[in-house]
């Protein structure tokens, strides 16, 4: 990122960009800055935007081989193409000798770094992978933003903050916003300001259901589950996220085991190295056979439910009673 930040601030641009990772507020960011110092001022006809899975190369190239209107750069801009998984063969070996005016940025949540286009791409320009990222680069982030704005707030209540927000700089970005619409008058952003108005994510409220479960307090899982009913959850979506849950636990467990620290054990399984923190200790209330054979209970509970053989709300309360249940 460092040298993306280089490029656009001095005006020494790649022909070709690729931006990918698992965080979409900061490839948002970038692309922005990069379209706009590709196009540096120049008319915006220059700039051609293709969304999704349906871009066809042929005209992309057809694009690339128009001189731009009194301007240096053409900048196509290809966002979740899904290009550098399949179908990118045709672009790759335009790649291989573009027009000198042609200029590209790819936006995607990943890619085969193995492909054609992939490797033709990055012989033409570079790739930049923004990660999820880590407790102290959000913890400055946050008070970066609040500082803009003259608040402070305390670091218990800045992990209070990050705790129901969870790593998604785009959704911590949201929650600030509400947050310093709710303190307006005030220079403290304190604890009680913060359970006011921020939404703790359902992924949240599942890691707690889960750590309920883990503990056998079976009360307190089931009050979380109502709760869920309650916001308007549909079951199988709770479902699907206690399954996701669970198969998160084994990995990190299994990687646990084999004596991964948990930092590395985030960049494994795509956690942020403070939340998975939390999952490695919440994994190791488990056995794994235990949470090998609730990933099967989850699988069959879906079967049952699909099949017409069990109600969606019972099945999922019959599983969370099954594994919170006093051993």
């Amino acid at each position: 990122m460092k040298k993306l930040a280089e490029e656009i601030k001095t005006g020494q641009l790649k022909q070709v960009y690729i931006l990918y990772g698992e965080e979409a507020y900061l490839r948002s960011q970038y692309k922005d800055k990069l379209k706009n110092a590709l196009l540096d001022g120049g008319d915006p006809m220059n700039l051609h935007y293709f969304e999704g899975k349906d871009v066809k190369p042929g005209e992309v190239i057809d694009l690339a081989e128009t001189m731009p209107f009194l301007a240096q750069r053409r900048v196509i801009l290809l966002e979740n193409s899904g290009l550098f998984a399949k179908g990118g063969e045709e672009l790759a070996a335009y790649l291989g000798e573009p027009s000198d005016t042609a200029f590209f940025v790819f936006i995607e949540p990943s890619v085969d770094k193995r492909s054609k286009l992939y490797k033709a791409a990055t012989a033409r320009g570079r790739a930049i992978e923004f990660k999820m990222q880590d407790e102290t680069v959000l913890k400055r982030w946050v008070l970066g933003f609040l500082k803009k704005e003259n608040k402070n707030i305390t670091e218990r209540d800045l992990n209070l903050f990050l705790d129901k927000t969870g790593s998604d700089m785009e959704n911590i970005r949201g929650e600030l916003e509400k947050l310093l619409c709710y303190c307006l008058e005030r220079d403290v952003v304190t604890a009680q300001d913060i359970e006011a108005v921020c939404t703790r994510q359902v992924t949240s409220q599942i890691f707690d259901m889960i750590n309920a479960v883990a503990e056998r307090r079976q009360k307190a899982a089931m009050e979380l589950y109502y709760d869920l009913l309650t916001l308007k959850e549909p079951p199988m979506r709770i479902l699907f996220l206690i399954t996701r849950q669970f198969n998160m636990l084994l990995q990190v467990k299994e990687l646990k085991n084999k004596g991964y620290d948990a930092n590395t054990i985030g960049e494994k399984v795509g956690l942020a190295g403070f939340i998975a923190r939390k999952y490695v200790a919440q994994a190791a209330k488990f056995k794994e056979a235990d949470l090998r054979r609730a990933l099967s209970d989850c699988v069959e509970t879906e079967e049952a439910v699909k099949t017409g053989r069990m109600n969606d709300v019972m099945s999922v309360e019959l599983l969370i009673v099954k594994y919170s249940a006093a051993s």
